[in-house]
């Protein structure tokens, strides 16, 4: 018997090496939280923030709650509790949205800590979305639509679309078809933040 196992041990290491050939290593799961998650929402305001009141006239914005990309819940209420919100309205598809979301994405930065701006994605592959965050450098909270629930409140129909809402949550101003970076920076400084 040792004579018969000793036979089949070169073609058992010859089968086991084969094996180990074949097989690809193990991935690493990508480390990374998914872009526009938790960690891009805002914290405090600062002390000095100077903001304009919102027109008497100016209608209440339809209040929502959301998962971001990493499945932690929001409501909108809360986010224009204590300052002004944008909503941008986008799609990983769709050329426009990639053609302004850079010069939207470095605006967000640049008002951080006074002005929560909130992507608003709907019927988007989660990997799709998640690249096309990282490559147009968002690092702002991006909520998932897949219902299209807050985009029909927004009466949004298409990609991209840019909403303005105050602090308190009044309507300022909408772009359906979206707006370039510098008329919304011109804008949240005539209608939403004081000199």
């Amino acid at each position: 018997m040792t004579g018969r196992l000793r036979g089949l041990l070169p073609a058992l290491l010859v089968a086991a090496l084969a094996l180990g050939a074949c097989s690809s290593p193990a991935r690493e799961p990508d480390a990374r939280p998914p872009a526009g998650g938790a960690q891009t929402l805002p914290g405090p305001p600062p002390a000095d923030l100077a903001l304009r009141p919102p027109p008497a006239t100016a209608p209440a914005a339809p209040s929502f709650t959301a998962t971001l990309t990493d499945g932690t819940g929001v409501a909108a209420a809360t986010l224009w509790a204590d300052r002004p919100v944008v909503l941008l309205f986008v799609s990983s598809w769709c050329t426009t949205c990639a053609d302004r979301q850079r010069a939207l994405a470095d605006l967000a930065r640049r008002y951080r800590d006074r002005v929560v701006f909130v992507g608003v994605a709907g019927e988007d592959e989660p990997a799709a979305l998640d690249g096309y965050l990282r490559e147009h450098g968002v690092e702002h909270p991006v909520v998932i639509d897949g219902s299209m629930t807050v985009w029909r409140s927004y009466a949004m129909r298409e990609p991209p679309g840019v909403v303005l809402i105050s602090r308190g949550g009044r309507l300022l101003r909408g772009w359906p078809g979206g707006v370039d970076a510098a008329t919304l920076d011109a804008q949240l400084r005539a209608l939403a933040l004081a000199p």
